[in-house]
This record gives C-alpha cells, structure tokens and sequence, in this order.
C-alpha cells in the first residue's frame, strides 16, 4: 500500500516515472492522484522510456498511441487539480529518453514522487537529491501491459516541418497535447501560429486575454522543455520552434510549401479543410493532417469526465474570482463607511449633551427641540 500523501500543499512537485511501453499507463493514476493533490502551483511529470530514444520507433506511425499516453496523465492530473479548484495550477508532462537532460526548471520542485521499485536509471540534479521524495507503491504487472521491446527503427515518410496554431491564451494541457504531437512528429522545425488580438474581440471576457507576447512566450516555453531546440551542426540538422503571429486562417501554411505537416483538433478541422484548398491553389503540396482527439469545452466526454479544457473556461473562472474579491472589498468598505459614520454620530452626540442640558436648564428651548437639532447638526457635520 502506498504510504499517505503529504497533507501540507507544496509549490512545486515533480513525478518521475519509467513507462514499459506505449500503453495507458493505469498504473500511475495513484501517483498522479497524490501528486497532483500536493501540488499548488506547478505540477511536473516526467516519463522515461527506450520509446523515446531517438529512432527507436516511427514518429508518424506511432503518435496516436503517444496521445493516447499523453491524454491520459493530463486528464488524470487536471481532474484533481479542477476538482480542488486549482485551476490555473501548471501541468506539464515531458517525454524522455534516460539520455536527455531535465530542464533546468525541475531542479527548483519542492517534493519528488517515485514509483517504488522503479529505478529510474538517470543522475538526479543535486538540488533533487536535497528535497523530501515521496514513494508510491502501484501493482505494474496487474495495470499495464507486458513490457516490449523497442522496435528497430522505422522509415517511413518522416516529417521536416510540422505546423499548428491557435490562441493558446492561458496555455492549458488541451493546448499542450497538440504541441507535444507536433514536436513528436517534426524532426527539424516546429511553425506555431499564434492568433493575433485582432482575432479574439469576441472572445468571452477578452479583457483577461494574455498578451500576444505572453502567450507566444508561454508555447516556446513549453516547448523547449518538452523537446529542446539544437543548433544545425555539419553532423546534425537541428531542430528549431518559429513562433508566430497570426491574423488570419492560413498563417505560414498559406506561404510556406515547405510544410509538410498540420496538427489541428477537432474543433479546428473546418480550417484545415479550408488550408488545404488555399494550398492547392496555390500549387503548394498537400499537407498530412493530424488530427488530434483533446478533452476541451466541446468534447462529449466533458460532462462524464467533469473536465473543461478550454482559455474560455479558465478566463471565466478567473472572471468570477475577480468579481468576488471586488465584491467582498466592496462589502467591507461599506461596512467600515458605516462604522466610521456610527461612530462619528456617537461621538457628535455626546459633545453637544452638556450644551443641551445647559440650555435645558435656562429654559432656551423644549426637550424634543434640543434633540432634533443635536440630530441634525450630527448628521451635517
């Protein structure tokens, strides 16, 4: 039995894992239950397999089953997380090889989850050594699959330059699955459209947007941690991510017949429909389309899942936090304006008594005379 999550929230945690193959990973929900219950502010999963060791497997054939993966820890995660109302906590879920790096980011986590009995065969940063860890116990063999060997590398048509864009305004997991696909699938450039302000008027409370620059900022850093960019070297032809903006439904497809690739959900397919006719007349090659199956605010598994994935959702909870701080700073002005006021009254009051007792006493005026003009010399001072 796994040992009781830490009750006291933590800023930042991070959960390693090691996958055996491809398949939903059942045997983490606990793990990712418990550690997306601690965490407050940032949640990191980082899985490592020989999958994801470079050539292993053919990125174009095998990226259904990689979103499947992906799918499944984020919606794990992002059900704890919106059921305890954190959400604008970050989630990020990195895929990698026992050779690739952590980001620089992790090392700063506050509490580390392992799976026991997993040994992940990597160096852990020195900062990672120092912080609390946290073991869960899950039963693998009864939860997953049996473990596969690596395929031998396979050939089949990969990739150069893969596209994808969108708002991604308060980059989410729904936004973050379409960007981890498309840099599974690119080998040397990832082209992300970011919508420009123009576009989004109409947007439910668009006065919560994030700027352009923020949100271009947000996707590039998401992406460097998930697959980092390489400088082209005469023994490597590199990787980049070119971030930019757009002002209509083609963006760089509309341009640039050197893509070869589009990531679209379904929300976004009428517009690759649209693309792939603007290409055509254009004399530009077809694009391969991947579709791409995300939990978001039309999905209609939302409701069974109590889910929403969607900048709309998360800019209308952040709305309806606003409006209640305003609401209860409102409230307790008009208490501390009624107190002061109370308070002054009493305290104008009681200065004129001995007056009114006074001209009381000479017989300058009625009792109830006296009274109405302290009343209301109190209420006009």
């Amino acid at each position: 039995m796994a040992s009781d999550p830490p009750v006291k929230a933590i800023s930042s945690v991070l959960l390693l894992a090691s996958l055996p193959s491809l398949s939903i990973p059942y045997f983490l929900g606990q793990a990712i239950t418990e550690a997306a219950t601690t965490a407050h502010n940032h949640l990191y999963i980082v899985l490592f397999s020989p999958f994801f060791n470079a050539g292993a497997i053919s990125h174009t054939q095998s990226w259904k089953d990689v979103q499947r993966l992906l799918t499944f820890v984020y919606v794990q995660a992002t059900k704890v997380a919106q059921d305890m109302d954190k959400i604008i906590m970050q989630i990020d879920v990195l895929l990698k090889s026992v050779d690739d790096p952590l980001p620089e980011c992790i090392g700063e986590c506050d509490m580390l989850y392992r799976i026991s009995g997993d040994l992940v065969p990597i160096s852990l940063p020195l900062p990672l050594l120092s912080i609390p860890h946290h073991w869960v116990s899950v039963d693998i063999d009864s939860a997953s699959d049996p473990a596969v060997t690596p395929p031998e590398a396979e050939v089949t048509h990969p990739l150069s330059v893969v596209a994808l864009g969108g708002t991604f305004d308060h980059l989410h997991p729904g936004h973050k699955i379409l960007l981890s696909i498309a840099a599974w699938l690119a080998n040397q450039k990832v082209i992300v459209g970011v919508s420009d302000h123009a576009l989004l008027s109409s947007k439910s409370n668009a006065h919560i947007l994030e700027s352009l620059e923020t949100r271009q900022a947000n996707v590039r850093s998401f992406l460097e941690m998930f697959k980092p960019s390489r400088v082209q070297t005469p023994m490597d032809k590199g990787f980049e991510y070119d971030i930019v903006m757009i002002s209509d439904t083609y963006g760089p497809t509309g341009t640039d017949p050197n893509i070869q690739g589009l990531v679209v959900s379904r929300e976004t397919v009428g517009g690759a429909e649209k693309i792939a006719e603007y290409r055509k007349k254009k004399g530009f090659p077809a694009l391969t389309t991947f579709e791409i199956d995300v939990i978001s605010h039309t999905s209609p598994n939302e409701e069974d899942l109590g889910l929403k994935m969607s900048s709309t959702f998360i800019r209308n909870w952040i709305a309806g936090r606003q409006k209640q701080h305003h609401d209860k700073k409102e409230g307790e002005e008009e208490v501390v304006v009624k107190v002061k006021s109370s308070k002054l009254k009493e305290a104008k009051l009681d200065g004129l008594v001995p007056r009114m007792r006074n001209a009381k006493r000479i017989g300058h005026t009625s009792e109830s005379e006296i009274w109405r003009r302290a009343n209301l010399a109190a209420v006009v001072q």
